[in-house]
């Protein structure tokens, strides 16, 4: 499967934004979908993954209560939405597949398949 992330831009603090990861490929019902992020100066971090159904989820505890994850197997696509954005959040945004499993995982070495990456840029 071939991932491409799309959807960062600049926005203030407060605002939001929606990340799109769509897949080219076959089976993408098939893989798990995680989101991570690279910020300037540190190592990438797990943001949230979603189940080949949806119906299951894992985030990053501090950012269940401002980011969203949902997909659309018929239109091969991942959302993340993110709300209440801070600076903090400033970082590459990537969404990464795997599809060897069933459980949904946060750990960066289980996705084989990764995204370009889009920034996301948070202003004071």
């Amino acid at each position: 499967v071939q991932l491409r992330a799309f959807g960062g831009g600049l926005v203030h603090a407060g605002g939001f934004l929606s990340l799109s990861c769509a897949a080219s490929g076959r089976s993408f019902s098939s893989y798990i979908i995680g989101w991570y992020r690279k910020a300037p100066g540190k190592v990438r971090e797990f943001v949230v993954a979603i189940s080949q159904s949806g119906n299951s989820t894992v985030y990053a505890d501090s950012l269940q209560d401002r980011f969203t994850i949902s997909r659309d197997n018929a239109k091969n696509t991942v959302y993340l939405q993110m709300n209440s954005l801070k600076p903090e959040d400033t970082a590459v945004y990537y969404c990464a597949a795997y599809d060897y499993s069933d459980y949904v995982s946060r750990t960066e070495g289980r996705y084989d398949h990764w995204g370009q990456g889009t920034q996301v840029t948070v202003s004071s």
